[in-house]
């Protein structure tokens, strides 16, 4: 081999040395970087006329496991979409409140129990029968209070969808530019593995919203389907509209056109079910928040209301009132319409003649609604009366409560069960979503830039500098020997 021959082969040496120790110094400073990939060199020998020399760096690789990848982002999203329903089912039994609490809605029942019972035993006592009136308006308000609470988070995810679809279009559109300037870097002969790393970090983004599916094309750019099939990503990106609704009503439905539905590139898409291509991610679960669950729990609370209406709505109980009066419990001072139970949770209120503040008269509680005038002040059969019938068991109209018999209290406390059984099964959900993604990530996080390694690679990149530093000055050394002959 010549002199000249062995100074190239040296040379392409040093200078694959010297990238590479470039590519450790990389990989050591971005450790600690999120969506950050570790990058090899990739060398080959350079042959010329079919004789060694030297070496050719072809390029910079990022080493990323994608199967472990693919499986990550699609635990992030069940982790998200679980994260949003067990909030939601936390929210709802926060409104309601436990048993033992004070404020809460069970509470209110044993309270409003409790006022007749004092009643009862001195049906004279204006102050007692002002308690039944107060404790009535207490357990209206707090049925009140249980539907706006029910509507505000619907309102909540409503909003939450508005703005995750435009951070998801936000993000398919640098992702559609940022495969444009990896064609534009690789026809250019350019490394652009930083690109690679920004494009994942975005499509991770995604993957909380919606789970993907990454189909990557041989000239380094990808195209991303939703799980359900649906095109997000190809040389453009897709552009998803909804338009939010504020405030939200118990009657407003996305079936009935109240709601704005999602579209993709203006086609309709289905947002509930296994066959939405949206489902199993965070836009998913608000959609069922929005759609499906809280619209449950607001039946359950209009039941609840329906139920104690019809209760004293009856000549039977109270001889004063006739077919068509409203009886204690009002849907705002109108009688109850079985037809119009929907949002009935949040109009009922006390009969107005019996509600002092509003010009009623509190001894129509113990001697009738629209008697004519004061009966006997000991008599307490009314109060007695009423207290049996919100005491009665009866199954509920609507099965969402359950089909056994219940008092007027076991109707709240089916309402509160089936929240937090819910609610426990979420957090189950959760725990087990956590569980996954945190192994998958640590797998995932396994993969990637070990600095003890990269030490070892930088020993091994130097002792190879220094063999080809020592051909060179040999070489020096030889035709300083040949010109001084």
């Amino acid at each position: 081999m010549s002199i000249s021959a062995t100074l190239s082969n040296a040379l392409s040496g040093l200078t694959a040395a010297s990238r590479g120790a470039q590519i450790v110094s990389t990989n050591v400073a971005n450790a600690t970087t999120e969506g950050y990939a570790k990058r090899t060199i990739d060398l080959s020998p350079r042959m010329t006329a079919g004789i060694g020399a030297g070496v050719q760096v072809d390029g910079v690789r990022r080493v990323i496991d994608e199967t472990v990848l693919r499986e990550r982002r699609l635990a992030d999203a069940s982790f998200a979409e679980a994260d949003a329903i067990a909030g939601f089912y936390s929210d709802a039994v926060g409104l309601l409140g436990q048993p033992d609490q004070p404020n809460s809605l069970t509470a209110a029942f044993s309270a409003f129990e409790t006022s007749l019972s004092e009643a009862i035993s001195r049906p004279d006592s204006e102050a007692r029968l002002g308690a039944v009136l107060n404790s009535a308006n207490a357990l209206v308000e707090k049925l009140d209070s249980v539907s706006d609470g029910i509507q505000m988070l619907r309102e909540d995810a409503d909003a939450q969808i508005e703005l995750n679809v435009e951070r998801l279009n936000a993000k398919l559109s640098q992702i559609a530019d940022l495969n444009g300037d990896i064609l534009r870097a690789r026809g250019a002969n350019q490394d652009y593995p930083s690109l690679l790393d920004q494009r994942q970090r975005l499509i991770d983004e995604i993957s909380e919203l919606v789970p993907i599916r990454q189909l990557p094309r041989d000239n380094d750019t990808v195209a991303l389907y939703s799980q359900g099939g649906a095109l997000l990503v190809d040389v453009t990106a897709a552009e998803f509209s909804f338009t939010s609704s504020a405030p939200i009503t118990p009657d407003m439905t996305i079936g009935s056109g109240a709601l704005s539905g999602l579209t993709l590139n203006s086609r309709e898409l289905p947002t509930a079910g296994d066959l939405s291509p949206i489902s199993g991610g965070r836009l998913s679960a608000l959609f069922r928040i929005r759609d499906d669950l809280s619209i449950s729990a607001q039946a359950s609370a209009d039941e609840i209301a329906r139920d104690l209406i019809s209760r004293f709505e009856d000549p039977a109980l109270d001889a004063s009132l006739s077919a068509g009066d409203p009886g204690l419990f009002t849907d705002r001072a109108s009688p109850l319409d079985i037809a119009n139970v929907v949002g009935l949770a949040g109009r009922i209120s006390v009969n107005p003649v019996v509600d002092t503040s509003l010009g009623g008269e509190l001894w129509r509680i113990r001697d009738g609604l629209y008697s004519a005038a004061p009966g006997a002040v000991g008599d307490s059969t009314l109060l007695l009366a009423m207290k049996d019938r919100l005491t009665d068991t009866r199954a509920p109209l609507d099965p969402i409560l359950g089909t056994s018999q219940k008092d007027s209290a076991g109707f709240a406390s089916a309402f509160l069960s089936g929240l937090s059984i819910e609610m426990e099964a979420g957090r189950s959900s959760l725990a087990y979503e956590a569980a996954r993604y945190e192994g998958l990530r640590s797998t995932e996080l396994a993969g990637g830039v070990d600095t003890d390694e990269q030490m070892q690679q930088l020993l091994m990149i130097e002792q190879a500098y220094a063999a080809h530093a020592r051909v060179i000055q040999t070489a020096d050394e030889l035709l300083d020997l040949l010109i001084g002959l």
